[in-house]
């Protein structure tokens, strides 16, 4: 899995968040978009996941040699942010039921085993609402790490997570990572110490 960018940008009413932009994203590697809030690290992320329109420029997503139209790319991704919203309606055994219809887990993992990982198999009949924001984000991130597919997005990964919380992402962020394109948005060195490639969004200036 590769993603190409070239000279994209990104504009809102008059002002450019970012411009001139290029890379080339490889599979097996890890990258971290840093800079300072408002730098726009999120916008690069949700340009690259597509969940954003670019201004200008492209974006080309490759997979064994051939490219990705835009309207199949979500089917190989994941994401874990703090402003996408889980189903606040289902249990916790109901969402993951859920997501594994669209992301199935990888080597088959239960939905039992799952909800251990994450430690929350206390809570599997637990409705998302009565979440706290650490628990929500553990979801999210358990979803991340699971999720059979080659690329994984994570925007401030340890956001609401308290000590033990931060400390169990660490513990999985590389393990369960292996073999795939991972891309964070990042200013805590925290959250992406292990990573090989760091890019500065204040370069697309």
């Amino acid at each position: 899995m590769r993603i190409s960018v070239e000279n994209i940008g990104k504009k809102f009413v008059r002002e450019w968040i970012i411009r001139n932009a290029s890379f080339e994203l490889s599979a097996g590697q890890k990258y971290t978009f840093v800079g300072p809030n408002g730098s726009g690290k999120s916008t690069v992320l949700q340009l690259l996941t597509g969940m954003v329109p670019v201004s200008e420029g492209k974006i080309r997503y490759h997979s064994d040699g051939k490219e990705i139209e835009e309207d199949h790319w979500y089917k190989h991704l994941i994401i874990a942010a703090p402003y996408l919203e889980l189903i606040e309606e289902f249990t916790l055994r109901e969402l993951i039921t859920f997501h594994s219809k669209f992301k199935p887990f990888k080597d088959n993992m239960s939905y039992q085993e799952f909800e251990d990982f994450i430690q929350l198999s206390h809570a599997s009949n637990k409705t998302i609402r009565h979440f706290s924001s650490g628990m929500k984000q553990r979801v999210k991130l358990g979803l991340a790490f699971m999720s059979d597919v080659p690329i994984i997005f994570l925007d401030e990964p340890t956001t609401n997570l308290d000590a033990q919380g931060i400390s169990w992402y660490l513990d999985h962020v590389v393990d369960n990572t292996q073999n795939q394109l991972v891309l964070l948005g990042s200013n805590v060195k925290q959250e992406y110490e292990f990573c090989e490639n760091i890019i500065s969004v204040s370069a697309f200036k």
